[in-house]
């Protein structure tokens, strides 16, 4: 049984590539394969949580007083 996602064999895929190459041209496929390179690596970046930005950390400006709120002065 043949499943209707299947990926193309042999011979399918020098008629894709003789459509792409029609379409595209053969100068601009070099771009194109880098391009797509680079979007599959964000992708993965993203997908992996690799942000190259860190969460700025919250700091407590380091003084001698204690911090405002309700005091039980008597």
């Amino acid at each position: 049984m043949v499943s209707l996602l299947a990926l193309p064999e042999g011979g399918e895929w020098i008629v894709i590539l003789v459509i792409v190459v029609l379409l595209f041209g053969a100068k601009k496929l070099p771009e194109l394969t880098k391009n797509a390179a680079k979007a599959v690596n964000e992708f993965n970046k993203a997908r992996n949580h690799e942000d190259d930005e860190k969460p700025a950390e919250v700091t407590r400006p380091a003084t001698d007083t204690p911090p405002p709120g309700p005091t039980n002065a008597t």
